[in-house]
């Protein structure tokens, strides 16, 4: 009985199609990609693939495999009998074959284990998860393990050395006179090598973010990528401190304190192009944090026409800007885009004729024509110093980059009565819910109203890659999801939403592991006008904003991720996070 034989017995395919499935493979098409193709999800193509060969399975995903078990097995077997060492367990190696039954393969990591005096256990693993790990062998792995290894020795030689007698190092000292400087750089390159290969391979990977954990035994380096966090990196415990270090070093942080947060930021050239990155360090039980956020300018800021918004929201968002004067709010949780379109609004301003100026913190991405000021409030710079020193700077357009508190809103609110257009974010859930902010911030309603122009809530989804969405029929639950999104707009509204026939998952690719790519927004944003005005002055509650709003046309977070993903831009699921 062959592999397809049980994919049959299990329903997974049928089997008047295992001779084309065959015919597929032999023209040199993987099994495992014209399965998926094919509507076999990669966990029933493992689990088959368990019960066939009879062994555990292992889905790896965006596993990293720690250093030292990865010198288990020399690159070349990896390569040449498609297995990896996974891990360690009670002595126990734990190795990942492609294909268990591959008796070759058997002979050679029991050849390795034999020699190392250690017993191994086969799991069987996807070939997609083995050449999405085996892609880091050579690459973040590879070259930290290379600097790892350079560190070690000069470690050793480092402790040889203070086997010599004190006399005979002062002696040395007094003769070089900067024998300790010396010695101190040849300790920090390979740890340079470690942190300087980390940013890059975090910025060709698209992270927004690098996490530097320390754990119990082990440091943990992690990427978010699109949102999600994924482990790129185990460090062995011995090198935490001098990461911290030299990131420490670069970011101007005080390295003798460690009991305390700190905040700092460098920059770096990486594939020739400058990288910004803002560095916070956190004390925990095992030692120091570090997160670095990326703030790639090479990427430019995106246009309003790029950012995927319904015809009413942009209109919106152009009919406010061109406003002389007045508020404008984006509201959401960290991370959720809110100064990526705080910049794309600042961005079709006219900087040319109008005095520009933004308080922020950090500066993000530099506008020609802007005068852009980064705040210190560890000095007494804070948002609302910044704000009163702004307004004598005669300004036609401010930037405030959040609006944190009772002070900050007051003076956003002077500002924008007083003649000036004033563009910040703060932190509610919904667009309805700046109102209720405000007030608790305690701004006048009497004061809003005149004041604010357009609120705006938005959220960052997963976008579909190209050619990786699986269609899936509008029934059953996504039907009732859809229905009730739709039952609360507006009929006039209702009519113009044309429901397909399918929506659409993600689904991997050989160039897209994963089925998405990349983030977009989805909004919802009302106007200000005469009856949300009375609503302010006589109810501002969230609710009573939210009814008025969306019977003028305001489509939530949710209805506007619904049309995305008719539209095939984002894949389904996603419509359920938002």
């Amino acid at each position: 009985m062959d592999f397809l034989t049980t994919l049959v017995e299990k329903g997974l395919i049928q089997e008047a199609d295992v001779p084309a499935i065959k015919k597929e493979v032999n023209s040199g098409k993987g099994l495992e990609n014209v399965l998926v193709a094919r509507g076999v999800s990669p966990e029933e193509i493992l689990e088959a693939k368990g019960a066939y060969y009879g062994v555990p399975t292992r889905s790896l995903g965006r596993e990293q495999v720690p250093l030292d078990v990865i010198k288990f097995i020399p690159e070349k077997t990896v390569g040449q009998y498609k297995v990896f060492p996974l891990g360690e367990t009670d002595g126990v190696l734990e190795v990942g074959f492609v294909n268990p039954d591959n008796l070759q393969a058997r002979d050679a990591v029991q050849f390795i284990a034999s020699k190392n005096n250690t017993p191994f256990k086969i799991y069987a693993i996807l070939e997609s998860d083995f050449e999405e790990i085996r892609s880091s062998y050579g690459g973040l792995s590879g070259e930290v393990n290379k600097a790892l290894s350079e560190l070690e020795s000069e470690l050793s030689e480092e402790e040889k050395k203070m086997s010599d007698s004190i006399s005979e190092i002062e002696s040395e000292e007094k003769e070089e006179g900067n024998g300790q400087m010396k010695t101190q750089i040849i300790e920090d390159a390979p740890v340079t090598k470690i942190v300087a290969t980390i940013l890059r391979y975090a910025t060709e990977g698209r992270a927004s973010d690098i996490h530097i954990e320390p754990l119990d035994e082990r440091v943990r380096v992690r990427f978010r990528v699109d949102g999600t966090m994924h482990t790129r990196l185990i460090l062995p415990k011995n090198v935490h401190n001098a990461v911290v270090a030299r990131t420490k070093i670069l970011s101007n942080m005080k390295l003798d304190e460690k009991r305390k947060p700190q905040d700092g930021r460098f920059s770096a050239h990486i594939e020739g192009r400058k990288i910004d990155f803002r560095v916070s360090t956190f004390p925990t039980y095992y030692g120091e944090k570090v997160v670095m956020r990326i703030l790639d300018s090479a990427k430019g800021v995106i246009k309003l026409d790029e950012m995927e918004m319904t015809k009413r929201n942009l209109s919106l968002v152009r009919d406010a800007i061109k406003q002389p004067y007045g508020l404008i709010l984006i509201s959401g949780p960290t991370g959720s885009g809110k100064t990526t379109t705080l910049y794309s609004m600042v961005n079709e301003l006219d900087r040319k004729t109008k005095n520009v100026l933004s308080l922020e913190d950090p500066v993000e991405y530099h506008i020609e024509g802007m005068n852009q000021s980064q705040i210190h409030p560890e000095i007494g710079y804070t948002f609302a110093n910044g704000l009163r020193t702004t307004l004598r700077q005669d300004p036609d357009i401010i930037m405030v980059g959040e609006i944190r508190d009772e002070e900050t809103a007051g003076l956003a609110i002077q500002a924008a009565l007083t003649g000036h257009l004033v563009l910040s974010t703060i932190h509610t859930n919904t667009a309805a819910g700046v109102i209720p902010r405000l007030v608790d911030m305690g701004v006048d309603p009497y004061l809003i109203a005149p004041t604010l122009i357009l609120a705006i809530a938005q959220r960052l989804v997963k976008t579909l890659c190209p050619d990786a969405g699986e269609p899936v029929p509008v029934e059953g639950s996504i039907e009732k999801i859809i229905e009730n999104e739709m039952s609360s707009l507006p009929e006039n509204i209702r009519t113009q939403i044309d429901v397909p026939d399918t929506v659409y998952k993600a689904r991997p690719t050989d160039d897209c592991p994963s089925g998405t790519r990349g983030r977009m927004a989805v909004f919802e944003m009302f106007e200000m006008d005469k009856d949300l005005e009375q609503v302010l002055l006589s109810d501002p509650n969230e609710a009573t904003v939210f009814g008025v709003a969306q019977k003028k046309g305001m489509l939530t977070l949710k209805q506007d991720a619904l049309l995305k993903a008719f539209s095939g831009k984002i894949p389904f699921e996603e419509v359920n996070k938002v």
